[in-house]
């Protein structure tokens, strides 16, 4: 493969190589089943348990709270098939909260309960920015209520939400909340008691931990009902077998996210900045998705007028620039992103999303030579949509 300047790291970032040292011994030193009395199963057991401790120490509650998961998806389907069965069962509370700019994770899985296990979703109205108000949260709260979930951090225009508020608001009535909170982890606070969130979803290959593990906060006292069952791991929520690399990679990777945050944050901040400012003024027909101010450290997304996202991206991706876009194309026919029609954008401009989102390693050099190189391409996926239409 060629050398490429990767600016996708919201899609998954890199191993850090402290984190790969740690995960190593597990792969065939200490190769033994958690779940076995033997001493090879006692070393298992204590990495994993080593391992909920650190992960508990960054987001400060007890290790009893941590549960272990294959990755952000199954924690997010985890808590809310949860949350929601469980409370139906006690209370017959069968309407879900949560707004059309989460993830799919989210959204589909709330909708898959409504068309088939009879819930009632009620999507929750955003501003311009796709940030969900904790006044709109308070107006929808009742008592028939079984779960709110509203992310953290959008994974696809950047903006953060105010969910310490909306978690104030549902508080108030004891109906669950739950953040996603992948995208977040890498550079936002993960304090659950300063946050007052009672779920909260994480997966370890987005703050440069290894793919394929994840971890579900559950507050004590909050019900779930397990969506996976089998034997008594994870306190009996998430039966299977402990993947004990990745768990330990994941503990490692959290801590270190924790411990060098400033840092990361201060150097990513500037390289956004940077990005976002100089496209706005450089590109005609240039837009900000997300809000302007309220958004992730390291994430800048536009939106181009009369530009075929995907087109654009595979123009990037000659040139040697791995981004993003929001548009999927489908059998050719490409549709813009969901987040960003609930947002109301327009089709000229809701086709041509871009996402641009820096990493620790980013040099300053390479957002540079992006940025010289961006305007040409974007002009000529413009005239090469003109000439197809």
């Amino acid at each position: 493969m060629t050398h490429s300047i990767y600016l996708d790291h919201a899609a998954t970032t890199p191993v850090d190589k402290r984190v790969l040292a740690a995960m190593q011994p597990y792969f065939a030193e200490a190769f033994g089943n958690p779940a076995s009395v033997h001493q090879y199963g006692q070393q298992a057991e204590g990495a994993v348990e080593a391992a909920r401790e650190t992960v508990a120490a960054v987001l400060n509650c007890s290790s009893r709270e941590i549960i272990f998961t294959s990755c952000g998806t199954e924690s997010d389907n985890l808590a809310i098939r949860g949350a929601a069965y469980s409370a139906r069962e006690r209370t017959q509370a069968n309407r879900i909260l949560t707004s059309r700019a989460e993830h799919h994770a989210v959204t589909k899985t709330a909708g898959q309960l409504a068309q088939h296990q009879g819930f009632a979703v009620e999507w929750l109205e955003m501003d311009e920015y796709g940030r969900t108000q904790p006044l709109a949260v308070r107006d929808a709260l009742g008592p028939d209520c079984a779960l709110v979930s509203v992310m953290y951090s959008n994974n696809e225009i950047g903006t953060i939400n105010p969910v310490c508020e909306i978690a104030a608001e549902c508080r108030v009535h004891g109906i669950p909340m739950h953040t996603d909170a992948v995208q977040a982890a890498a550079y936002l606070p993960l304090d659950v008691d300063a946050l007052g969130i009672d779920l909260m979803s994480l997966g370890g290959h987005k703050f440069y931990g290894p793919k394929g593990v994840g971890a579900l906060y559950v507050r004590q006292g909050t019900r779930l009902m397990p969506s996976q069952t089998g034997g008594s791991q994870e306190s009996g929520l998430r039966a299977g077998t402990h993947n004990v690399p990745l768990v330990v990679g994941f503990a490692k990777a959290l801590e270190l996210a924790q411990q060098e945050r400033a840092q990361r944050t201060a150097h990513v901040t500037s390289l956004r900045d940077h990005i976002i400012g100089t496209v706005l003024e450089q590109i005609p027909d240039s837009c900000l998705t997300g809000s302007p101010d309220t958004r992730s450290p390291n994430h800048a997304s536009f939106a181009f007028k009369d530009v075929d996202g995907n087109l654009l991206l595979i123009l990037l991706d000659a040139a040697g620039f791995a981004c993003s876009s929001g548009s999927a194309c489908k059998t050719g026919d490409p549709e813009p992103s969901e987040v960003l029609t609930a947002l109301g954008l327009a089709r000229p401009w809701s086709l041509g999303s871009l996402r641009v989102t820096v990493g620790k390693d980013t040099a300053a050099v390479e957002v540079d030579t992006f940025l010289r190189g961006l305007p040409q391409l974007v002009e000529k996926a413009r005239a090469l949509r003109h000439d197809q239409s």
